[in-house]
Parts: C-alpha cells; structure tokens; sequence
C-alpha cells in the first residue's frame, strides 16, 4: 500500500497562500550550486507568486515586496542576486515607527482640508472689503459642511467660534453677520438627496 502524506505530518508553511507547491520551489532552490542557476530559479519563483496573489501599488514596490517574501521562505538562507536590497531578518523584525496622529484640532476635522486651505489664505489677506468678504464665505461653508454631518440646527455663534478657533484668532466674524440660514441649508440638501435617489431607482429600473 502507498503511504498517504497528511499536511498536519509536514512542516508549516511560511507564507500559506502561496501554497506548498511554492514552498518546496524555494527548497529546491537553496539546494542549487550554481549562483547563476540559483538567480534564475529565484526570479522564476517571484514571478509565479506574484501571478498566484494579487498585487497592491506600483510595479516596483510589489516586487520589493515579492523578493522580500521568498526570503523569509527561505529562512533568510538564500544566496542569490535581489534587484533590491537584500532583505534580512533583522529588517523584518524591526519595529514600526510610531504613528504620530492628529493634535487636538482633529475634532473639527468635519470642515474638511478645502476650509482649512481657505482661512490660511484669509489669513494672509490685508484688512478690508476683500478678506471680510471671504471670512464671510468660509463662514457659510463652515455652517454647511456642519449640517452635513448634523442634521438639526446650529447657532452663528458656535460657526463664528470655531472659526476664530480654526484660524488661531485671526478670522473674526462681526456678531450682526448674518449667515444662511439652517433651514435653507437643509432645504437645498433635502432636494439634492431626493434627486440623487430618484436617479438611483431609475438606473435599477433599467
């Protein structure tokens, strides 16, 4: 009788989604003599795992990533030519530098990059009709995009607030200003919603 072979007797495999077919490629590999041989094999293995899973990002990034897998297949073991720098063990056992997040002014993150973008410009602007103008529009751009996040109401002086916040107290709006008000924000919002739906019920008509 013909002894069967079970996964659970063989050895774990390193990466499990190349397969084991692939792990005993990279075996093979290691026992050739001849460097030349070795970095043919070698480039013939990348190729094919990167056929076998799907690649993210740009050409050359995905084969730094290939080359730097077989050789952790290999154990670091392998003495062949790597188009890169060749991968050890210690590099992947580096840790991570620490992510550094967002300071404090993240919870007013819903006005989006474009508000931020328009009240350095304001800032730069000479006092006058001109920068009063766009304190006025950023503003009205603060008070929609809240609203867009909180369906109800907000008062002028949370926007003109946050606003003096936002621009380290250099953009301040007059307490008399007068801004759109919420319920025409939520009316025109309400109309671009309704739309949007009827759009999507025709296209599933279809």
């Amino acid at each position: 009788m013909v002894e069967m072979t079970y996964n659970s007797t063989r050895d774990d495999l390193s990466i499990p989604e190349y397969g084991r077919t692939v792990h005993q490629m990279v075996s093979h590999l290691k026992s050739l003599a001849d460097r030349e041989e070795r970095n043919r094999c070698a480039t013939a293995i990348v190729s094919i795992m990167g056929s076998i899973v799907a690649q993210e990002g740009d050409k050359e990034d995905s084969e730094k990533k290939l080359w730097g897998q077989l050789f952790f297949m290999a154990d670091y073991d392998l003495d062949v030519d790597c188009p890169f720098e060749t991968p050890t063990r210690e590099s992947r056992e580096e840790t991570p530098e620490r992510l550094i997040y967002p300071g404090a002014t993240s919870r007013l993150g819903h006005y989006g990059a474009m508000t931020r973008e328009l009240i350095e410009k304001a800032k730069a602007y000479e006092e006058g009709e001109e920068k009063a103008a766009l304190i006025l529009t950023i503003a009205n751009l603060m008070k929609r995009h809240f609203l867009t996040w909180n369906r109800s109401t907000v008062e002028n002086t949370l926007i003109r607030e946050q606003l003096k916040e936002m621009s380290e107290g250099q953009l301040i709006l007059p307490e008399e200003t007068e801004l759109v008000s919420s319920a025409e924000i939520l009316k025109s919002k309400r109309k671009t919603s309704d739309a949007l739906d009827r759009w999507k019920g025709k296209k599933k008509k279809r």
